[in-house]
């Protein structure tokens, strides 16, 4: 994912993420507008499940993913976090795993 800006690789990361929950045989649902915490919706029938979608790095021989986004301005940088009141679950990505076959 080298070359990629950071929304580019959200975006991946995301899209593999829908793939994978679609290959699970669920329903995945995508918001229409930007502005939610949550980047997708599983169907778990009759429940919704909101999924926070992140790329996940290889650091030191494990998995990590930041928990805290920060988006810039007028202001500075402005980072927070995510409340269960926003958010239900956080599925995380490896391009490494995917292509290395580790990962179906």
């Amino acid at each position: 994912m080298e070359g990629l800006t950071p929304s580019q690789k959200g975006a991946a990361a995301e899209a593999a993420i829908a793939a994978s929950v679609i290959e699970l045989g669920l329903t995945v649902l995508r918001p229409l507008c930007e502005g939610r915490r949550y980047d997708l919706v599983v169907d778990l029938e009759p429940d919704l499940l909101r999924v926070q979608c992140k790329l996940a790095r290889h650091i030191g021989g494990v998995l990590g993913i930041h928990l805290r986004t920060s988006r810039y301005t007028p202001a500075g940088y402005v980072t927070s976090s995510y409340s269960e009141t926003e958010i239900d679950a956080v599925a995380a990505y490896s391009p490494e795993l995917r292509s290395s076959g580790d990962v179906s």
